[in-house]
């Protein structure tokens, strides 16, 4: 009896995905240390099959884990995260989950709006205070007169 799935075995059909990973491939993977994915993991937002002391990760995870680091990426929190994860489940096909994350990501894009619109102006003010510093010590170099 063979305990590896026939899509983890060297052999596997051509194009057919893998059905499970390790914690290393799944680093590999994302660019991220098996640290990031245990505390992932603790904070319930993963959750691997265990083989005594071995993670087994499947699609499932893989996928979750890509979500969380495109939310991570995207500014959101875990726990918004987790929330946008959880809510997959309610078996309403997915209505709630795409309505949370519709509303969190408006959120998210009006903080962004209003943080890039502050950085416009910090950096006006930036370019206004250093031309006039310029100016004034071109001034003070070149002397009297």
């Amino acid at each position: 009896m063979n305990l590896v799935p026939a899509a983890d075995r060297p052999d596997r059909p051509a194009g057919e995905p893998k059905a499970t990973f390790t914690i290393t491939e799944l680093a590999d993977e994302f660019a991220v240390t098996p640290r990031a994915i245990r505390f992932y993991e603790d904070k319930g937002l993963l959750a691997p099959q265990r083989h005594g002391l071995h993670r087994i990760y499947g699609r499932r995870d893989r996928a979750r884990l890509m979500l969380i680091l495109r939310g991570k990426r995207l500014g959101f929190t875990l726990a918004e995260v987790g929330e946008m994860l959880d809510l997959y489940d309610l078996g309403d096909g997915q209505s709630e989950q795409m309505r949370y994350a519709l509303r969190k990501g408006q959120e998210r894009l009006a903080m962004l709006e209003r943080q890039r619109r502050d950085l416009d102006d910090a950096i006006a003010e930036l370019r206004e205070m250093t031309g006039s510093l310029e100016r004034a010590l071109r001034q003070r170099e070149a002397g009297p007169g």
